[in-house]
């Protein structure tokens, strides 16, 4: 905070009936409290962050969740059907070659295993990232040009 401004706020306080004056900006709180008549003490502090529990859901919070999940279970289930082909490295995505070439493999596309899938870019190295499994590309996961995280699912393939 500024000098100047904290001399503006002790002069409100003075002149006004107000004994205490309290403001709160960017993590420092400033405290300013007339004790007598002529006195009067600055007393900046630090403001720590405050750790939010959470509290226990409620019932009717509960009913909710058991209707939901039987849903998300079979999400789940029906994704344990596919093999997952994961990305080994940190880098960008890319399903073709060149920026004008046909992307390697469309959704529907059998393949075989040790095809390639796609490039994933790192440290300006292509990657070329192969199918580890024979089957049917069931989904692709990732945008063309997109950045990708280590071990991000990118293809979904129902095996042969």
């Amino acid at each position: 905070m500024d000098l100047n401004y904290l001399k503006k706020l002790t002069k409100i306080l003075v002149e006004s009936g107000v004994s205490e004056i309290e403001i709160e900006e960017e993590g420092l709180k400033v405290r300013i409290a007339k004790h007598s008549q002529n006195s009067t003490i600055v007393q900046p502090q630090v403001v720590q962050p405050q750790v939010i529990q959470p509290t226990q859901p409620q019932v009717v919070e509960r009913q909710v969740q058991n209707v939901a999940q039987p849903a998300i279970e079979t999400k789940v289930e029906e994704t344990k059907k596919f093999h997952e082909v994961r990305s080994p490295i940190v880098g960008t995505f890319y399903r073709a070659p060149a920026p004008d070439a046909d992307p390697y493999v469309e959704v529907g596309k059998i393949v075989n295993k040790g095809d390639v899938l796609c490039i994933i870019e790192a440290m300006k190295l292509m990657n070329e990232i192969e199918s580890d499994v024979s089957g049917r590309i069931v989904k692709i996961l990732v945008e063309n040009a997109q950045p990708v995280e280590y071990n991000q699912v990118l293809f979904l393939i129902e095996p042969a």
